[in-house]
């Protein structure tokens, strides 16, 4: 073969795949949403997200969002962009997404859903963690998620009282408040534990005066009655073993007496 034809013919065909090459680098990757009107992208994704598909369905309503911008559909879509967010476990971005919808439509027909969702997202989120440590109470970690749930709920119930969402809030507020009181009196049972007194007392007195009406209370009083005993703050001890005595006459941490039981705190708890 000649030589420089040769040469010819394989400049030839590097000049041919250099121009497929660049070809193809200027291609768009295809849209699959090109073409569809809203309407058909948000029945897509609702079925997605029937079919747990939220990954996908959150990439289609955030189309929707755009498309029908102004309009009903767009507010449902961001609704549901946010719950896609919270059950494919993005909790922040669903956080985020509710926030802009409640600042942007506040006079929505579905801001009761709004702040309700809002709730939730921090109510399921907490009991998610409790999932995931066997073995240990829900009381026993952080309770941001759960203070943050219980003002949502809050914000609901007495902004909207007759909402259908309000009756469920308010449930959810209850579970709230007696989560946060076992949460105070466990991090009072720490300190005692391990000898900080002082502390074990502020954080009882906590828990007693912020969640007075909670079954937690009984404990909290008990708690705060040792500390003083610890603390040889005799007179504060019998005034708080009068109060648990009044309020608890049953207790299993009274004596027959009406004081606070002199056994050690492990024989107790």
């Amino acid at each position: 073969m000649n030589v420089s034809y040769a040469w010819r013919t394989a400049a030839l065909i590097v000049s041919l795949l250099a121009v497929l090459q660049l070809a193809g680098c200027g291609t768009d990757p295809k849209d699959e949403f090109a073409g569809k009107p809203a309407e058909k992208l948000y029945r897509d994704a609702k079925d997605e997200m029937e079919s747990g598909g939220y990954e996908r369905a959150i990439k289609g309503l955030q189309r929707v969002e755009g498309l029908a911008a102004g309009t009903l559909l767009a507010q449902q879509a961001q609704l549901d962009l946010a719950y896609a967010y919270w059950k494919s476990g993005e909790r922040a971005q669903a956080t985020a997404t509710i926030e802009r919808f409640i600042k942007l439509n506040p006079s929505s027909p579905a801001l009761d859903y709004a702040m309700y969702l809002r709730g939730v997202v921090n109510f399921n989120d907490n009991l998610g963690l409790f999932g995931g440590f066997a073995g240990q109470d829900i009381a026993e970690r952080d309770q941001r998620a759960s203070r943050d749930a219980y003002l949502a709920f809050k914000q609901l119930v007495e902004q909207f009282p007759d909402s259908s969402y309000a009756p469920d809030a308010r449930l959810r507020m209850d579970y709230i408040v007696s989560s946060l009181a076992a949460y105070e009196v466990h991090v009072a049972r720490y300190y005692f534990r391990r000898g900080a007194y002082l502390a074990s007392a502020n954080r009882a007195k906590q828990a007693i005066a912020e969640f007075e009406q909670s079954r937690s209370t009984e404990e909290a009083l008990f708690i705060l009655s040792q500390s003083y005993r610890r603390l040889e703050l005799d007179t504060l001890r019998d005034a708080t073993d009068r109060v648990l005595q009044q309020n608890f006459p049953d207790s299993r941490f009274l004596s027959a007496d009406g004081s606070t039981r002199d056994r050690a705190w492990w024989q107790i708890w």
